[in-house]
């Protein structure tokens, strides 16, 4: 590590990464497919939180093609929603499933009062791109179908790039999302320069991590130039739902939070974009350890409910 983080980020933030490293080291990146994921998994379970009271999860499955997607529904025991949250988990679209970022729904279903479905896209590199963005369409397209609830669409990291991807090609259905929540999404930003060249060796993730995941992604042919996968090289940003992106300070990543807000913007567009002081990728999981991350994640939370509500309460 740097020295700069240990002057940018306190006590329990430095505590976080060093128990994060002891379960996914800073190596694993480099490990086989199967390790890697086996190191995520054992780091999202020492993570995990209890359900809220009364909320509670089942499992289900939609058929995509010849493609069966995993799909987990949370609800509170009241069983009246304000709104509902599909979710898209993140990791690099190479690691992480319904499991690893199962507290997380359950919070935001407790807290928000909204119901959730959190959807298990395929992966790479079973599973190149546009694997992963076809199940979350199809997923968001089918769950619109069977509810009347406004939809909310929400994800961190990878899934930020699903959730961002899936509201600029569902302007074109018959129900759109009423909002995006994105936390530190991964949005196909200019890689030279800014944020990315700044942060490129910070914790929890690196410029090098970054690129690794992407060459996963598409089986090492590059990115396609299209808002499927890079949603930030879209040339049209109108009639996008109103939308909260969420950044950690010290992360590569960060500056696609502020670009996609300026397009957004620019386009006539409701967004605000908020970038988490002394926070690092990955911070969701920090929520009951660090009180910023604790904090972030309350106003994640009071932005999904303010979508939920029909209202716009930034400036």
């Amino acid at each position: 590590m740097e020295t700069k983080y240990l002057d940018i980020l306190d006590e329990e933030t430095l505590a976080f990464v060093k128990h994060t490293e002891d379960f996914y080291p800073p190596y694993a990146v480099n490990a086989p497919i199967p390790e890697q994921r086996q190191y995520y998994d054992a780091l999202c379970r020492e993570y995990h939180i209890e359900y809220p009271e009364g909320v509670s999860s089942s499992d289900r499955t939609l058929k995509n093609r010849e493609a069966f997607i995993q799909l987990r529904n949370y609800v509170s025991v009241s069983g009246v929603s304000r709104a509902h949250i599909v979710f898209f988990h993140g990791g690099g679209f190479v690691v992480g499933n319904l499991e690893t970022h199962d507290s997380i729904c359950a919070e935001f279903c407790g807290r928000t009062g909204c119901s959730v479905t959190a959807v298990d896209y395929r992966l790479a590199p079973e599973h190149l791109h546009p694997a992963a963005f076809d199940d979350s369409l199809v997923a968001f397209q089918r769950i619109a179908n069977e509810t009347d609830l406004p939809i909310i669409l929400v994800g961190d990291s990878a899934g930020g790039n699903l959730a961002a991807a899936v509201s600029h090609t569902a302007r074109k259905e018959e129900k759109q999302p009423i909002g995006q929540v994105l936390i530190y999404p991964a949005l196909g930003g200019d890689q030279t320069k800014g944020s990315y060249i700044e942060h490129a060796n910070a914790p929890g993730l690196t410029l090098d991590d970054i690129d690794y995941y992407h060459r996963i992604r598409t089986g090492g042919k590059g990115l396609p130039q299209d808002v499927s996968a890079m949603p930030l090289l879209d040339e049209d940003f109108s009639n996008l739902p109103p939308t909260v992106i969420i950044t950690a300070e010290c992360d590569p990543l960060a500056d696609d939070g502020r670009d996609y807000r300026d397009k957004i913007a620019a386009a006539g567009g409701k967004v605000v974009w908020i970038n988490e002081e002394g926070l690092i990728h990955g911070y969701l999981r920090a929520r009951s350890t660090v009180k910023r991350a604790a904090d972030s994640v309350t106003r994640i939370v009071e932005a999904i409910e303010m979508l939920a509500d029909g209202k716009w309460e930034y400036n």
